[in-house]
């Protein structure tokens, strides 16, 4: 990971109702381990935080004119500073019309991963803490509070500029809570959703399970391929990074490397080439499994209390929507 560019500004705003005060930065963070490592350490909590959203920028206007100015910097028309300070006053504007309590540290940078252009935008935020100087005396500190991460977008750039198609080049943390709280920061980036990442994580999820039903796998098949399937998905979200139909399919597959791919495009799933995951949603994907004379029983966790029912007064599993084959199986049976 190496920074091309990046910069603090700070938009101070006490919780008094007064003014915000704007104090932008004369120049840019230099290559020093400080600047490197802050990126670091915000990716890492930036990666950690479920609940993200993917999307797009909306048309540039006069509403939205962060993308314009970006497109500016990109091909060289304005530099880095310029746009950071036209980005600064921008979310100034937008934090006063919210008529929002406190400003907070704008950390812009533009950065460069394995062959990928990156933009990462937050609003950081300080919390107190303790330290020991070197007299051994317990004296009050300052530090960027990392962990409580509220606004933060990331837009990969090279996907902005090689795909025009895409719908999700930009990913963005959406809140559980108090959604008028943050909603000027998504406004500042001049974003929309595009992709539905929980919704696309089930579909695939969804594909998977009934490939596994097809291919009629054994349990401890079955049960390696969700474990490649599961860390490899949760890896892909740790770095921030979309989940691959092709590189999925040959790491499930290694002796039949396009199976699962050209099963979910033959099944007509609607997923895209490359999905991003939702942590929530693959926490939920584990199977419960047990095997005893002659019975073998294996379900996801998210069909408990739906189309499974455990009463465990009575030690029984009441299993509904049984598969086809199953009940095929099951009435030719009692027909014979």
């Amino acid at each position: 990971m190496a920074i091309i560019n990046g910069i603090i500004h700070h938009i101070d705003k006490k919780p008094d109702g007064s003014p915000s005060v704007l104090h932008l930065a004369d120049t840019t963070l230099g290559q020093t381990d400080a600047a490197n490592n802050l990126l670091a350490d915000l990716n890492e909590a930036y990666n950690a935080k479920a609940g993200k959203a993917w999307g797009l920028f909306h048309e540039e206007s006069g509403a939205y004119p962060l993308s314009g100015w970006l497109k500016e910097y990109l091909v060289g028309g304005r530099d880095f500073t310029d746009f950071s300070c036209e980005a600064a006053e921008h979310l100034q504007r937008l934090l006063e019309e919210a008529n929002l309590a406190t400003g907070g540290h704008l950390f812009i940078a533009h950065y460069q991963m394995g062959m990928t252009d990156y933009l990462q935008v937050a609003v950081l935020r300080y919390t107190e803490a303790v330290t020991v100087n070197d007299s051994l005396q317990a004296v009050p500190v300052r530090y960027l509070d990392l962990s409580q991460l509220h606004m933060a977008a990331r837009i990969n750039l090279s996907e902005w500029r090689n795909n025009p198609n895409s719908r999700q080049y930009i990913s963005f943390i959406k809140a559980k809570t108090g959604r008028k709280a943050t909603d000027y920061f998504r406004d500042f980036i001049g974003c929309q959703e595009g992709v539905d990442a929980p919704g696309e994580t089930r579909t695939l999820l969804k594909a998977f399970s009934d490939f596994v039903e097809q291919e009629d796998l054994s349990e401890d098949a079955a049960k390696e391929k969700t474990r490649t399937l599961v860390d490899y998905a949760s890896s892909q979200a740790k770095l921030g990074e979309p989940i691959t139909l092709e590189e999925l399919s040959g790491l499930i597959g290694e002796d039949q490397p396009r199976a699962f791919y050209d099963f979910i495009r033959n099944k007509d799933y609607g997923l895209s080439p490359e999905i991003p995951p939702d942590k929530r949603t693959l926490n939920q994907f584990k199977r419960f499994t047990g095997r005893a004379e002659g019975l073998s029983i294996s379900f996801e966790a998210r069909l408990l209390g739906s189309s499974v029912e455990f009463d465990q007064g009575r030690d029984v599993l009441v299993i509904r929507n049984l598969p086809t084959q199953l009940k095929t199986q099951l009435r030719k049976a009692k027909e014979g």
